[in-house]
């Protein structure tokens, strides 16, 4: 544990230095306000679309974070060739792969904090604050969404280029979070083999739509404690059978 949490530390430390998160960060925070102004246009409505949109830009953010930053953890150390030296000392590739993806769990952690007390600020400006509960409530499901992807990332980085893995991981989001329409369109397949691939796809991929709650958070409504403790417990059993299966990748990949 202690050789993990040194290589999340460090991953940590690499990815905050990284000027496009700030970049990121900053953005959000002007769409936030913009979402203020456009709110005041929406006769009184102006807290719900602050929270729509602002909790849509936490997510898309987000997203391209843990794909372009994530798809890069792996490929940089060894275009860098530091796994050479990563690997001289007594670090197993399991603990590199965990040690990466906390790393960068923390960076989404931090940065969807801020931007998510971002929201809050605006809310508190426009007299929202009924709203903030559903709001870091929908944040946290946007979070445990994020580290699912954050895990599909570097399982593609263990074996293929940057540019492939970031288009597999962004496919495998946009099918992620249409998986439970993939199996009501099954059941009315006639083809037994097409029906048997979308549910194929339903069960292999990640069901991303059970973390999306952002509509409701935006008309205050909460997540009951069976919503919450079946997201956090789908996503860390599904995180660890991805990272499972990188390690087990990246264990065999000859560096020489």
């Amino acid at each position: 544990m202690k050789r993990i949490f040194s290589i999340a530390k460090n991953t940590f430390r690499e990815a905050i230095r990284d000027r496009v998160l700030y970049n990121l960060v900053i953005f959000v925070l002007l769409i936030i306000a913009c979402a203020i102004l456009l709110g005041e246009l929406t006769d009184g409505q102006e807290a719900r679309t602050i929270v729509n949109v602002g909790l849509n830009a936490v997510l898309l953010f987000g997203t391209f974070i843990a794909i372009f930053v994530g798809v890069g953890l792996v490929s940089k150390e060894i275009e860098k060739k530091t796994v050479y030296a990563i690997f001289a000392k007594p670090v197993r590739r399991t603990e590199f792969i965990v040690g990466k993806f906390l790393g960068l769990c923390s960076t989404l952690f931090v940065n969807t904090a801020i931007m998510s007390f971002g929201i809050m600020i605006a809310l508190l400006y426009v007299g929202g604050g009924e709203l903030i509960g559903s709001l870091w409530a929908a944040t946290l499901l946007i979070f445990l969404e994020l580290t699912i992807t954050t895990a599909i990332a570097i399982l593609f980085s263990s074996f293929s280029s940057p540019a492939l893995s970031a288009l597999l991981t962004f496919l495998v989001f946009l099918i992620g979070h249409l998986s439970a329409s993939l199996r009501d369109l099954a059941k009315t397949m006639e083809s037994p083999v097409a029906s048997w691939f979308l549910e194929g796809i339903y069960f292999l991929l990640p069901n991303l739509s059970l973390f999306s709650f952002r509509t409701e958070a935006a008309i205050g409504m909460m997540p009951t404690g069976s919503l919450l403790l079946g997201a956090i417990g789908y996503a860390v059993a599904y995180i660890v059978v991805v990272l499972a299966i990188a390690a087990a990748i990246f264990s065999r990949r000859n560096f020489k």
